[in-house]
């Protein structure tokens, strides 16, 4: 504790904005003496000379520091501000030692907003994954009991039965597939991968593997890739699921009958591919979210086709991770357009 008698505010100053944290020095009235620079990055409108109740207008903050200045000790409160934008913050409210009535304080800020947002995020994405779990699985219990009871000795339910229970089951496979992969992809975030990949053969590699399925939708694929190679610093596994997930994305939630066409171009240090489908498009509203982790537009057609709502954030995180961009363009009843735009191999840029 620092003692004022020995030690005054104006001494203090100097200290306080010496701090790597963000702290603010108030005096007995509670006017703030000295800011540190993330102090005044944290609440820009908080200067020196400014009565803190003014500019954090928190009944909880004003009392503590309050009491603090009055009886001395410590205090720890959190504050959450609504506005501009939602942020919690975690404060540190001690007294100075002093001979007068009131006491100086000195607070210290914690901003917790990343770590709330985190923590919602954590919440609703096991919230989700529990629910899309919960319905095959469920599913699949009744079918079980049907089969041991009733429908024990009856063979064409049997038959009937098993084949939606191996579809149910197959379903829990994928969507424990997608979240594997969104794990792994998410760990090594911070990892660019280096290696060079040929984006243009990928693209040739997926139209192939797809080709049956487009073939069942009666989808026409048209690819336009260069002929040579284009390379582009990668993980070859995550950039033939980023392909994959967008090249079935369009054959599926496209036209039946219509046509998915992928482009593989070339711009100044950059690669792109382009999934382009001529199917009835995206509200405006729902473009943002599209990425977010199980967001769909239309629930039923989503898992009717075999969705888990995770494929455009496996793709979203691939991207990132490619130090690359996506983009996404639609209109109702225009089709839809997904672009990947990643740094080409040996040009020294990244995707900003």
């Amino acid at each position: 504790m620092i003692d004022t008698a020995v030690f005054p505010i104006a001494a203090a100053r100097g200290f306080v904005e010496a701090l790597g944290t963000a702290v603010v020095l108030l005096d007995e009235l509670g006017v703030a003496q000295a800011l540190s620079p993330a102090m005044r990055a944290l609440i820009p409108g908080l200067e020196t000379g400014k009565l803190l109740a003014l500019v954090l207008r928190d009944p909880d903050l004003i009392e503590a520091i309050e009491a603090v200045a009055l009886d001395g000790g410590r205090k720890t409160i959190e504050l959450v501000e609504r506005v501009p934008v939602e942020r919690t913050f975690r404060i540190h409210i001690a007294a100075l030692a002093g001979r007068a009535e009131r006491r100086p304080t000195l607070l210290t800020f914690e901003d917790l907003s990343e770590q709330r947002v985190i923590e919602r995020m954590r919440v609703d994405f096991v919230a989700n994954a529990s629910h899309e779990l919960r319905t095959p699985l469920a599913s699949l219990l009744g079918f079980v009991e049907t089969l041991q009871g009733p429908a024990r000795n009856d063979e064409k339910a049997r038959e009937r039965f098993l084949g939606i229970m191996r579809e149910q089951g197959l379903r829990m496979a994928r969507l424990v597939d997608d979240l594997l992969s969104l794990s792994r992809i998410e760990q090594r975030a911070h990892v660019a991968p280096d290696a060079p990949v040929d984006l243009a053969g990928i693209a040739r590699e997926i139209v192939d593997s797809l080709t049956l399925l487009a073939r069942e939708r009666e989808v026409t694929l048209k690819l336009k890739a260069p002929s040579e190679p284009l390379q582009v610093p990668g993980d070859r596994d995550e950039l033939l699921r980023l392909m994959e997930n967008l090249v079935e994305n369009a054959i599926k939630y496209g036209k039946r009958g219509g046509e998915v066409a992928i482009a593989v171009e070339i711009h100044d240090g950059e690669a792109s591919v382009c999934v382009r489908d001529d199917g009835p498009g995206i509200a405006p509203e729902h473009l943002p979210r599209l990425t977010e982790r199980f967001y769909r537009v239309d629930t039923a057609a989503s898992r009717e086709a075999g969705g888990t709502g995770l494929g455009l954030a496996i793709v979203k995180h691939i991207v990132l991770r490619h130090r690359g961009r996506l983009t996404i363009e639609s209109k109702p009843g225009q089709g839809a357009a997904f672009k990947a735009i990643l740094p080409r191999y040996g040009t020294g840029r990244s995707a900003a």
